[in-house]
């Protein structure tokens, strides 16, 4: 949704096994029992306790394929398989959209259908069967319960001084997150002057930019900021340590809370090193169990239509997501526009 451990990164790919072949590479290669993940953050927990983090134990313990994991944010992941294709290092990306749709664009993508993934939404996953969304997710922001006695209700609201470098927003174009801000702004504006026209006066209360809508949130707890944006599967796992943390969602014009879908979403990598781990990792990904595992585990939804949690997490989230309308963007026209986007964000913002 962006939000990136870059230090954390680099050090993994430096485990990474050298020289493997851009064309799915030798046989030894491909017979390894490892799979590279390269994935936006939000689903491994900062102690391990993460979605992620059970997932690829259980999957190792049945399968004894180990899982490389490499982590940045949503465009991040994108411009390193790009930078990487002649030489491909990922088995599988995950990362949000519009970036999921910019990977199958650029050719990092792979077509296969996971196991089961006729159970996710069409919504959630390619025509062309390129990527499937493994976990279900929603954009939102939150807030310091601290020192706000309530959750901000509208954008305006963010305007007022006592905001003024207590506010700010992951960068739009880097982070999925930081680029949902500005879908979501366009949306609840009435289109992207107007968002850019109101994005611009809240600069004066901006504290900068940010690659890692991830590190945004520990400094809301503290009170460092008081709003912020971020998603609500990352924020509310988050909020399980981080007792200051509230998720909100501004409401548009019409003065109705929305949000839209930024779901997790895996592909197979082109040409990947070791493409049939890669296939057998998604499989496990959707498969029942683990889905069922999503909200109790990782304060997720199921990407999975017919999983129909009832953990306490799941019971919390449907509470939270009470009363908010939902709406979902062109992103054939986000992905076709968001460099254009960005930097009329940029020239409108200053940044």
């Amino acid at each position: 949704m962006p939000r990136t451990r870059i230090t954390l990164a680099v050090a993994l790919a430096l485990l990474a096994t050298p020289a493997l072949s851009a064309c799915g590479g030798s046989s030894a290669a491909s017979d390894a029992k490892e799979v590279t993940v390269y994935s936006a953050d939000g689903l491994k927990g900062e102690n391990g306790d993460g979605w992620y983090d059970k997932v690829f134990a259980d999957f190792t313990r049945q399968t004894g394929i180990k899982v490389k994991y490499v982590e940045g944010g949503s465009g991040e992941i994108v411009q390193r398989a790009v930078r990487e294709k002649s030489n491909p290092q990922a088995d599988v990306l995950v990362t949000l959209p519009p970036f999921i749709q910019q990977a199958d664009e650029k050719g990092l993508l792979e077509k296969y259908e996971p196991k089961d993934s006729d159970q996710v939404s069409g919504a959630d996953k390619a025509p062309d069967g390129t990527w499937t969304s493994v976990v279900n997710n929603y954009f939102g922001f939150v807030y310091n319960k601290k020192e706000l006695t309530q959750a901000p209700k509208t954008w305006d609201e963010l305007l007022d001084a006592k905001y003024k470098n207590k506010l700010q927003y992951s960068t739009p174009g880097v982070a999925g997150d930081g680029t949902a801000v500005l879908i979501k702004a366009m949306h609840d504006f009435g289109g992207k002057d107007q968002a850019l026209a109101y994005l611009k006066k809240l600069q004066a209360n901006n504290v900068g930019p940010s690659a890692s809508t991830g590190k945004l949130a520990p400094k809301v707890d503290k009170g460092e900021l008081l709003v912020a944006n971020g998603d609500v599967q990352m924020n509310y796992a988050q909020s399980k340590t981080m007792p200051g943390l509230g998720i909100w969602f501004p409401a548009d014009k019409n003065g109705k809370r929305t949000t839209f879908a930024l779901p997790y979403a895996a592909g197979l990598a082109a040409k990947a090193p070791h493409s049939e781990n890669g296939r057998k990792l998604l499989d496990f990904m959707l498969a029942q169990k683990q889905q069922q595992e999503v909200s109790g585990i990782g304060g997720g939804f199921a990407a999975r239509q017919d999983v129909k949690a009832t953990d306490a997490n799941a019971i919390a989230l449907t509470k939270l997501m009470d009363g908010v309308d939902f709406f979902e963007p062109d992103w054939n026209d986000i992905n076709k526009n968001l460099t254009s986007y960005v930097e009329d964000w940029k020239s409108a913002t200053g940044s």
